[in-house]
């Protein structure tokens, strides 16, 4: 394998992208001392903006620019990621995860036990409000929009009570201190892939994909690998509120998995677990957790 002499790191100009990208930028660093390793910051949605549409759009952007030669690479958080690439570009890493869990965030409260009936807590995620519903149904829920900076100001103004916030989303863009509890997976299952970064590159550069495969966490890509694919089973591209952690348990994978209606009123849980040693395993092991929800009659929260 070739060092590489010069490599460009292409990710969105907001504080957690940049971060994310640093991680990578250090790592390859490491790895390949002799090379100029650059990010490329390419603008991202308007201040306290951030939506599937927008997410969708900075994908394409970077991607542009991988494309036409300004950038070499790409660093994404996998939950956004898309289950299948466009042509001509493939995940060439998926790196050591991050915590996956979500997080309480409150100026007021420590955990949500302790919020009163009809405090108001702040999310945009459906997969949360339908959690939330289910253990809490005493509390009001606010939808909001934007990034993490947009959600804590939300709070700050005293537009609700709480909020719910990925974990890993609060450290990246600085907000560690912010978090007042961890949400267990029993309580918020995460979305699949959270908590993981991917890198992203052309699928027709060999050299590259061989120096980026260091980079690479086996025990987060096989888990993340079961993640997604029971969500591409149920949802395929779509955008049902679904979550999947997978977590290592004395040497299986154990696999737990959530679908709820669109309006976030209804959920179906299940879980399964197996002996997983590559991507193969892994895949079957979330479609077979896929199949179990199908036969429970998942559709009709599909076309809810």
């Amino acid at each position: 394998m070739h060092a590489p002499r010069r490599l460009t790191i292409a990710t969105r100009k907001l504080a957690p992208a940049m971060w994310q990208a640093e991680q990578v930028r250090t790592r390859l660093a490491a790895l390949y001392p002799g090379a100029a390793i650059g990010v490329l910051g390419v603008p991202g949605p308007p201040e306290g903006k951030s939506d599937a549409g927008d997410r969708a759009a900075m994908l394409r952007d970077l991607e542009a620019a991988m494309a036409d030669g300004r950038a070499d690479l790409a660093v994404h958080p996998l939950k956004n990621m898309p289950a299948v690439l466009p042509p001509g570009f493939t995940i060439a890493g998926i790196t050591a995860r991050e915590d996956p869990r979500d997080a309480f965030v409150s100026r007021k409260y420590a955990s949500l036990a302790e919020l009163p009936a009809g405090s108001a807590v702040g999310t945009s995620s459906v997969r949360r409000k339908a959690q939330l519903r289910e253990r809490y149904p005493a509390l009001a829920i606010r939808p909001m929009r934007g990034d993490v900076d947009a959600r804590l100001r939300f709070l700050d103004s005293g537009r609700c009570d709480a909020l719910i916030v990925a974990a890993a989303a609060l450290k990246r863009s600085g907000h560690a201190s912010r978090i007042a509890s961890l949400l267990a997976a029993d309580e918020s299952l995460p979305a699949p892939g959270q908590g993981a970064l991917a890198i992203e590159c052309r699928s027709d550069r060999a050299e590259l994909l061989a120096a980026l495969a260091p980079l690479a966490d086996r025990a987060t890509t096989l888990a993340t690998t079961a993640e997604r694919a029971f969500s591409q089973m149920l949802c395929g591209t779509g955008t049902a509120p679904v979550a999947a952690y997978a977590a290592w348990e004395e040497g299986a994978l154990w696999l737990r998995g959530l679908l709820a209606d669109t309006g976030g009123r209804e959920l179906m849980r299940g879980e399964r677990d197996a002996q997983v040693d590559d991507a193969e395993s892994a895949t079957a092991l979330g479609r077979k957790l896929a199949d179990d929800f199908l036969a429970r009659g998942a559709s009709r929260l599909l076309t809810s």
